[in-house]
This record gives C-alpha cells, sequence and structure tokens, in this order.
C-alpha cells in the first residue's frame, strides 16, 4: 500500500520502467507469472463474462489472456500511460483493438457507471493503491450484481525454508538485475518493499469483507509466492 502523495511517484516509477517491465516480468519469475495468470483467467470460465474490467492493466497481459474467455469488450486500465502505450502496440499485434479499450485512471475512482461491468480482476496492482478499501469498493460498484473479482497478487511463502530463500531472492539479488536491466535504481526495490506492506491471505479477505464482497476466497500458488483471491458481488446489491 502507497500513500496518496506517492500515487504520481509511483506511476512516474512505472513509466521509466515500462520498456523493460515484460521483460523483466518473465525473465525474473521464470515465465511463472504467465501460469498464475492462467489460473485467474479459469475462475472466471466458469460463468463467462461479456464485458471485463482490468484493473492496473499494465501492459494488457492479464486483458490479453482473458481473450480466451470470448468477450465483447475488456476495458483496462491504469496511472501509467507509458505502460498502456506498450499494451496498446501488443493489442493491436493481435487485432483486437475493437474489443481491448486502455485508458488512463486511477483505481480509486473508477470513471464507469455503476453495475457496467461483468467482471474485475486485477494483477499485482492492489498492493500499489493508496486506499485498497476504496478501490476495491469501487471495484464492487462498477460490477453488476452476481459479477465477480479476481485479484493475483505477491505474498509471503509459509514454508519457513522457501521463505529465507524467497526473501533472498526478492531483497538481494531482484533487485540487482532488475536495476541492471531497467537502469532504474529504485523501482526494483519497491517491489519488495511493498509486497512486505502489503495485507495478505486472511488480512486481504477482510478488506474484501470491508468493501462488501462476498463469497471471498484464498488460494496460495506456487509455494505461496503468489495469491489468488476471489470473490463476487451479492445478486441483491
Amino acid at each position: 500500500m502507497v500513500s496518496s502523495h506517492q500515487k504520481r511517484d509511483v506511476a512516474g516509477m512505472f513509466d521509466d520502467i515500462a520498456g523493460s517491465y515484460d521483460l523483466l516480468n518473465h525473465l525474473l519469475s521464470g515465465n511463472i507469472d504467465r501460469r498464475w495468470r492462467r489460473r485467474a483467467i479459469a475462475f472466471l470460465r466458469q460463468d463467462p463474462p461479456s464485458r471485463i474490467l482490468d484493473v492496473a492493466t499494465g501492459t494488457c497481459d492479464l486483458a490479453l489472456e482473458a481473450m480466451s474467455l470470448n468477450p465483447e469488450q475488456i476495458v483496462g486500465v491504469d496511472i501509467s500511460e507509458k505502460m498502456l502505450e506498450i499494451g496498446r502496440r501488443k493489442v493491436t499485434k493481435a487485432g483486437l483493438d475493437g474489443i481491448i479499450e486502455l485508458k488512463v485512471a486511477d483505481a480509486e475512482e473508477l470513471p464507469f457507471e455503476t453495475n457496467s461491468f461483468d467482471a474485475v480482476m486485477v494483477a499485482f496492482g492492489v498492493r500499489n493503491f493508496s486506499n485498497p478499501v476504496k478501490g476495491l469498493s469501487e471495484m464492487l460498484r462498477v460490477l453488476r450484481p452476481g459479477g465477480r473479482l479476481v485479484v493475483l497478487e505477491f505474498t509471503l511463502p509459509s514454508n519457513s525454508l522457501i521463505r529465507i530463500i524467497y526473501r533472498w531472492y526478492f531483497h538481494r539479488l531482484l533487485p540487482s538485475v532488475g536495476r541492471l536491466i531497467s537502469k532504474n535504481h529504485r523501482a526494483y526495490r519497491y517491489l519488495p518493499e511493498s509486497v512486505d506492506a502489503f495485507d495478505k491471505g486472511e488480512a486481504f479477505l477482510q478488506l474484501l469483507d470491508k468493501a462488501g464482497f462476498t463469497e471471498k476466497a484464498h488460494k496460495k500458488l506456487t509455494f505461496g509466492i503468489c495469491g489468488l483471491y476471489t470473490a463476487n458481488k451479492s445478486e441483491s446489491r
């Protein structure tokens, strides 16, 4: 979680690393991030949504993965224009300009009507919200009654040995490699710091409950390195 006065700095930081973001994501995760995204989309496959909102879409990887659901429209929003520029190039290359639309927007002030999406998804973006409950409440607002939310976010392994190795990798190796490739000294220090500060597991389920979601669930992926969170909007709202 970041404070409100840091939000502009976070957007600028992601603008700076946009050009190397995809390479570093896949390199530093050993491409496991692709598998995590497929698991997130699998949750939505149970009741394929027609209109999807991808919050903190970045360079559009999750939105592109969601095309396997055959939606009518996907709208991706992010606070980083440079990340969206790369996402738009990927969308155009895939011939999906008529289906995927990307725009700059703040997750905590979504520019959409109430009850306008069948599903909302977020991959590795919630920890950057200045006010997570406000962001989650906005996602609940734009979901139609009965709509579904799926969130992917980094967490910490529960196994003590794996956690030691993971923290060494996250706090020592990742910042060094990230700095070497992206030339940004801050971005890959921010990543482990933001993961450490993020409300994980049961704590995040409590945030979902506070925002008004129902049928909340949490699943650990890859030794608990990543958390998959799912929830619904009540049919009565």
